[in-house]
């Protein structure tokens, strides 16, 4: 399963998010997520962690950030708290559906906590 989600993401990404098994483990991936136009994320590169256990898709993988995230739904440790990750979790999702509802996420619910015509973040990147 890992390897067609690989090959998919490869031949057609998704605006915005890569991702790619790390070379010696199928089951760890490293993704990238390119901060969307016109939020505070805009211009921002911010590197992931995707750990998949050998019940996916079963179940969610475990998704966090390795690049330093200000986000109220991102916690200290970099784990994201989204509901197709946790209570929500359906086997169709893949790796480009997950990375996309992260990055679609960051509008939508940022937007409505935060007005962003005061504050523009910091871009971090590694």
């Amino acid at each position: 399963i890992l390897l067609s989600t690989d090959r998919r993401l490869q031949e057609d990404p998704p605006t915005g998010v890569s991702g790619a098994p790390s070379e010696n483990n199928i089951m760890l991936w490293n993704a990238v997520i390119f901060g969307p136009v016109g939020t505070p994320f805009e211009d921002g590169t911010f590197k992931l962690l995707i750990e998949f256990s050998e019940e996916y898709p079963n179940k969610p993988p475990t998704v966090r950030f390795v690049s330093r995230m200000f986000h109220p739904n991102v916690y200290a440790d970099g784990s994201i708290c989204l509901d197709i990750l946790q209570n929500r979790w359906s086997p169709t999702y893949d790796v480009s559906s997950i990375l996309t509802s992260i990055q679609v996420g960051w509008f939508f619910t940022v937007t409505c906590i935060f007005n962003f015509s005061v504050i523009k973040l910091n871009h971090v990147q590694l």
